[in-house]
């Protein structure tokens, strides 16, 4: 034997076993933050902070919608579809254009300035100064907001344009400022949108810590305003690791080495009934996550065949939607049903079981081949694709997906399958996401897969004006940023409008249930799955406590809440 040989064979076996080890190696091996004090979140950082501005699109976790440093006035519950208190502890309308906001009491900075309502309205006032502001769309629907009281902030809606639920949209989505740093930080060369902060402060119950190219760590506040008021978050340190991918991200939720995740992992049913891993979701049975947006399939109406309401029907027909939502959408999706009401959730008592039955559809390829046949007398070629009685063939249409959106492109393949098969022949295309959206936004498609506006305080009215409100949406060629088939309805306006106005259940509910009847009959868009806001889940190997269907005491998000998840967790 080659002793030289064998023991450097063995000093390179060795070696790579060092490297396995350190590669693979638990999240907090290097990490002197203790366990039992430590939170690990997962699912919405994937790069190294580049800022912490929240005015700006691209901002590093926690500052993205997450109530940790910066904090927003109310939050939103998915699972309820209600606002729930933050920096203000009552909304009121004391007529159809006056609401008033009350802030809780102490609420202050983290440099311990107190926090006013003068901070809140100069908070929204940027957005009427600074047009690059995502938030600037708030001054449509309101004339002003004025500080009343030492805790009391007034708005006076626009009356022309009345709308509370989106107003109240804006109040749970932007994170107030202080007044005192970012007033300094105006008139110079840079916009605001643009400034590259690191030292965030807020007025949430954490800090930051520290941020590299492997992680941001948060450490609680001790002196957080809200601890008489909500109590004290129980981890005293937040750890957001940033993962290569997806893969790397649900190893480390299945090893306990993150103990809340929001990302895509398969089948993770698995994680519990085949390794008994103390990890959970929302629901325990399918569809596990709570839906909070619907993928459609956008149909550009205005093309030969599919300008025939009756050929768009027998194409709802033909798709198989139990199986995009077991294939595509890993079970964690029920059926779509033919509504663009989410059935389920803060929208649940809007949805019109019965109308969605009558006019609705379901997968049924025998009834696209009689609508096909029977109601519109189409004839089958010999290779299996129909032709109207007027000469035009049902096809080939392209429908397009994003590159790289797995659970999309499946659902897409499907239905082009599914279609092709019941005789209208749809072939499918997968561009990056820059060139589909510019297709997307041109009206230059066939088909497409894209999501409306989420579950959120105007829902589901921005959904119905985002596919069918023709209002202030170009001709093809131009950008549309809504109703990119171009749909349009003398009937649509008006009731959006009247359903916008109005904050009576009873009255939205019937509102609602005819643009949804419009909806129906007509066929713009073609419901694909759910999906939802989050995709929530936990491992309680070293916290407990989470909520869930039968602990529901926080909603099944992180982004856009409060904290209260925070605050009912314990150490295992």
């Amino acid at each position: 034997m080659n002793t030289r040989r064998f023991r450097r064979s063995w000093t390179f076996v060795l070696l790579g076993l060092v490297l396995i080890a350190l590669t693979v190696a638990p999240l907090g091996a290097q990490d002197a933050l203790p366990r039992n004090e430590t939170l690990y979140v997962g699912g919405f950082q994937w790069g190294p902070p580049s800022t912490f501005n929240p005015l700006t699109s691209g901002v590093a976790w926690p500052n993205a919608l997450n109530n940790y440093i910066y904090e927003a006035l109310f939050g939103f519950n998915v699972a309820t579809g209600a606002l729930d208190p933050i920096l203000a502890k009552d909304l009121s309308f004391t007529d159809d254009t006056t609401a008033v906001i009350t802030l809780q009491d102490g609420t202050k900075w983290q440099d311990g300035t107190p926090l006013t309502p003068d901070d809140v309205v100069y908070t929204y006032e940027l957005a009427k100064t600074h047009e690059d502001l995502q938030y600037v769309v708030f001054w449509d629907y309101v004339n002003s907001m004025t500080a009343t009281g030492d805790r009391t902030v007034e708005v006076k809606l626009n009356p022309d344009r009345l709308n509370p639920g989106i107003v109240k949209f804006y109040l749970g989505r932007q994170m107030i400022l202080p007044k005192h740093i970012w007033q300094a930080r105006e008139g110079g060369d840079t916009s605001l949108s643009q400034v590259v902060d690191m030292e965030p402060l807020g007025s949430g119950p954490y800090k930051l810590l520290d941020y590299s190219i492997e992680r941001v760590a948060l450490e609680r506040d001790d002196s957080y305003w809200g601890i008489p008021v909500f109590g004290t978050p129980a981890p005293k340190y937040i750890v957001h690791p940033i993962f290569n991918s997806n893969d790397e991200g649900n190893l480390a939720l299945q090893r306990g080495e993150l103990d809340v995740s929001q990302q895509f992992a398969p089948q993770i049913w698995q994680m519990w009934e085949n390794n008994s891993l103390p990890v959970g979701t929302w629901y325990k049975e399918e569809p596990y996550y709570v839906p909070g947006n619907i993928p459609l399939l956008h149909i550009n109406i205005h093309k030969p065949g599919l300008d025939n309401v009756l050929v768009r029907r027998a194409l709802a027909y033909s798709i198989n939607y139990p199986q995009i939502a077991a294939t595509a959408m890993s079970r964690y999706s029920a059926p779509a049903q033919s509504s663009l009401i989410l059935p389920t959730g803060g929208e649940a008592k809007f949805f019109n079981a019965d109308q969605v039955a009558e006019l609705g559809w379901e997968y049924n390829p025998d009834k696209a081949k009689e609508i096909l046949e029977t109601e519109l007398g189409a004839t089958k070629g010999s290779d299996g694709i129909y032709v109207l009685p007027d000469g035009t063939r049902l096809g080939p249409y392209t429908a397009m997906a994003t590159f790289g959106w797995t659970d999309w492109l499946t659902a897409i393949e499907i239905m082009a399958q599914n279609a092709t098969e019941a005789g209208i022949e749809v072939n499918t295309e997968f561009p990056e996401f820059p060139v589909i959206n510019a297709r997307r936004n041109n009206g230059d498609f066939d088909m497409l897969i894209w999501t409306h506006s989420g579950a959120s305080p105007s829902s589901p009215w921005q959904r119905f004006r985002d596919a069918l409100d023709d209002r202030g949406v170009p001709a093809f060629g131009e950008q549309a940023f809504w109703n990119w088939g171009r749909f349009s309805h003398p009937d649509v306006p008006a009731l959006l409008d009247q359903a916008a106005a109005t904050t009576d259940e009873a009255t939205q509910k019937e509102l609602f249930s005819q643009l949804d009847k419009i909806f129906l009959e007509n066929i713009p868009e073609i419901p694909l799955m759910y999906r939802p806001l989050e995709f929530y889940e936990y491992n309680e190997t070293y916290w407990t406590g989470f909520p869930n269907e039968s602990n529901p005491v926080a909603p099944p998000q992180q982004q856009q809440a409060g904290v209260e998840l925070l605050y009912i967790i314990k150490p295992k």
